[in-house]
Order: structure tokens, then sequence, then C-alpha cells
């Protein structure tokens, strides 16, 4: 079968609406940006038909038509990343599939692709549990999980997908299937951490964990003691056990009122930190970071793991940006000083975050799941994320490139959700054992290219 790019007249989908229960919409019909908009304001949605999925029916009947029509199809939930799009593309939506099922006694939840964390969150905490949430819930769970889902508890508890137990998906032919470790197991190790090209996935089930409260938050450093407070934290962050979580983050904060009286309009130093054992021992690990640096301020506590987006405090809300990411065997005093002369509090730049997260403890174990998660024998992960609005807005990605650039000598790959790189360039990602069983599964469930690959970083 030939993938056209050539128009279709709109009388063709009548077809389409009369087999699906969700809405259909063409670049004409009233709804169609609102469809596809997303949190990623940069990322301007296009495609030749939308199909607003209700269910698992509807995305299985998308692709049948797709198929049958000649069209490509991709797939989008929250828009945390770049669209899907173009002249002969179907594009599933999937933000009406939102529900969460959980069950308390067997800690497991079924989550549909629309899901975000927060939905989730929600349905959990009343039982003392929680799924591995990323660092705001306002991320899809699907996508997040597929791409590996890094936590701010996964030194601890590993990844989120080395706890899925099933997923239910659309595969390039239109059938609905359901796959684990034991049924389907070639696809379900390739979902996990392969995530884009299998096939659109619809539900997932996994495991729950019993933390009903952490011991966290952040402190938020004066940006002129970025030196000090990097090299303390390069030195600091390694030493604590896996019940310990941390990154640091170089921010320019804009002087938006919402924000607390001491951050509006600062570049600031974020230390975040969780603790999931006791919290005298939690609060005795974190001490020597304070003396780091001046406090601008400080929200250090006994948490309910609810409030986990107390850590990172991640935008809540849409906005442009641009991301670029890289693993790290190691953080040299040298690797911190280059970072610095080119994204430190004394340049002018549009890149409102440059972090590093801690990696190891669970994360670097054999996972109980097996999936195809990436960088699992990183030491720390980096990501620099651009704003490409406002004065320096076009420099985004010279800025983003300079961030990678400066840490290059110590990258070794990059995790798929912060690695901010295109369908192509990710299969760089996987040892070439991997990538080739990667490319024979996708090839022998879309050996017509039905499905088009997509290029989100999804953090979280």
């Amino acid at each position: 079968m030939s993938i056209t790019s050539e128009p279709i007249d709109s009388t063709d989908f009548d077809a389409l609406l009369s087999t699906v229960a969700g809405p259909v919409l063409t670049p004409t019909d009233e709804g169609y940006t609102a469809e596809l908009s997303g949190f990623n304001l940069a990322a301007i949605p296009a495609a030749q038909v939308v199909v607003g999925a209700t269910g698992a029916a509807d995305v299985a009947a998308a692709v049948r038509y797709a198929r049958s029509a000649g069209l490509r199809v991709g797939v989008r939930a929250t828009g945390h990343g770049m669209p899907i799009e173009g002249r002969g593309t179907l594009v599933v939506t999937t933000s009406r599939m939102t529900a969460v099922e959980v069950d308390p006694v067997g800690r497991t939840a079924r989550v549909e692709a629309g899901a975000r964390w927060r939905d989730v969150v929600a349905a959990t905490a009343p039982h003392g549990l929680t799924g591995l949430v990323g660092s705001s819930s306002s991320v899809g769970v699907v996508g997040y999980t597929l791409g590996g889902g890094l936590s701010p508890l996964g030194r601890r508890f590993g990844y989120a997908a080395d706890h899925v137990r099933s997923i239910e998906l659309v595969t390039a032919d239109g059938i609905i299937r359901t796959v684990d470790a034991s049924a389907g197991s070639d696809l379900f190790w390739a979902l996990l951490g392969g995530r884009d090209g299998f096939g659109i996935v619809t539900a997932i089930e996994f495991d729950l964990v019993d933390l009903p409260t952490f011991y966290g938050g952040g402190i938020f450093f004066a940006g002129s003691a970025a030196s000090d407070v990097l090299h303390a934290w390069r030195e600091w962050a390694p030493t604590l056990p896996e019940e310990a979580g941390t990154s640091i983050a170089i921010l320019r904060l804009p002087p938006d009122p919402n924000l607390p009286a001491p951050l509006q309009g600062q570049i600031a130093v974020h230390l975040r930190y969780t603790h999931t054992g006791d919290p005298s021992t939690a609060a005795a690990l974190l001490a020597p970071m304070r003396s780091a640096g001046p406090i601008l301020l400080e929200n250090i506590d006994v948490l309910p793991t609810a409030a986990l987006d107390a850590v990172h405090m991640d935008p809540p809300g849409p906005m442009p940006s641009a991301e670029r990411g890289c693993a790290l065997a190691d953080l040299p005093a040298a690797a911190v000083d280059a970072l610095l002369a080119v994204a430190g509090p004394h340049v002018a730049s549009p890149l409102a975050i440059v972090e590093i997260r801690l990696l190891g403890g669970r994360l670097r174990q054999a996972q109980r799941v097996p999936n195809a998660v990436t960088g699992r024998d990183a030491a720390f992960v980096a990501l620099a994320v651009g704003v490409p609005a406002g004065p320096l807005g076009d420099q985004v990605g010279a800025h983003l490139a300079a961030v990678n650039d400066a840490l290059a000598g110590h990258a070794c790959g990059a995790l798929l959700n912060f690695s901010g790189r295109s369908a192509t360039e990710r299969a760089a990602l996987w040892p070439d054992d991997q990538r080739m069983r990667l490319e024979t599964i996708r090839r022998r469930h879309d050996p017509s290219g039905v499905l088009q690959p997509s290029d989100p970083t999804i953090v979280g």
C-alpha cells in the first residue's frame, strides 16, 4: 500500500463519520485547532483530518479508515510535544479517553490514553497509593510511561515503565490487542521504552506503590551563587542513598505575579529533593546543601505524595518551548564550569530551565518488566528548555546546542523523553542489537508505514 500526500475531498470522510463516536474535523471545521492544540504552544498543529477518539473502538476505526484511504496516522494526547502533522495525515486525539480505574487491594491502576497524572493522583491518593508520577502531574500518563517515565521517586522505585503490567493498543492493521510480558512479549518490550511506531496505545495497567507521604520540596538559591551551589551539589548528590532523589536547575523566572515574590523576575538555582524514608534522616542528609549559598525561598517539609508537583514547581499552564537533553556518564568539575560558561547567570539566554537530575539507584538495576528503556547506565540526565518567544526567542536553537556541546564530552546517549531528538535521530539512543530488534518489531507490525512516529519530548 502506498501512502499519499494528495488532498482528499472532504466528502470522503463521510464513512469515517459513520464509524466513530467522536468528532471528525478538517481544517475548515470549527474546533479543529482547539482539538489539536496542547501544552507546547510552539507546536503549531496541522493535519488533514482529526478524529477525537472516545475509546479504543474509535481508534481502531480511524486506523482502518486511514489504511483504506492511504493516509498516515499520528496520535496526540496532552500536547506536551511537537504535533504529528501534514497533508495525508490522520491524527487521533485521545484527550477524551481519561478513565482511571484503581484496585486498592491489588495495588494496580488501569489508565486510558488521555489521562494525565493528576487524574491518577486524585484516584490513588485516598488509598495512600501512588504511581510513579513525574515532575509535573499535567503530563499524560501513557506517553510519559512508554518513554520510560523518570519520577522524582525513581531512584527508590525505578522507571514507571518497570511497573507496567499490560498494554492495550491498536496496531497498524486496526485491531485492538492487549499485550504483556507473556502475550505479545516482543511488542510489549518495544512499546516500553521504544514508545513510537508500534501501535496507538489506548490504555495501560500498572502497579502502584504504597507511599502516602514523602519528605521533600525545593530550595531556591540566589543565581549569583550558581557556581558554588552547582559544585556543592555535584559532590553531594552521588553520596545519597537510593531512598533520596535530587536535581538542580538554573531557572530564569519571569516577572509573574503568580510566583512567590522572592522569585519574580529572578535568576535562581533550584535544588529539588525527595526522600521516601524517615524525615529526620532525610533532613540530616539535606543539611550540607543548606549552606551552599544565599537562599531566596525554601519549601521543604513532609508532604502528601499527591503534592509531588511541589518539588519541581513546573509551569502549570501552556507555554511555547523547545528542548534538548543528554544522559551523562559523570559530572566532573570541568563539566559544571563548561555548563556555567554557556548557561550561567551572567549569560543573556532564552533558556528558561537548565537542569541536571541524579539517576542511579533502582533506575540502574535490571528491570523487573523487560523493556527497551534507554539510559540505565547513566549517572545523570541533563535537559535545557528554551522559550522561542520574546527578544531572544530566535536564539533558542543556538543556546540549546551550546548546552549540549558543553556536556558532550561526558554524554552517554539520552533518555527518550528527555532527548528532544527527531524520530530519525532517536535511533542512535539504543545499542545496535536493541535498535535492530526495535526496527524488526516495528516492520513486523507496521510493514506499510501507516503509523507516523512522533517527535515529542515528554519530560514530566
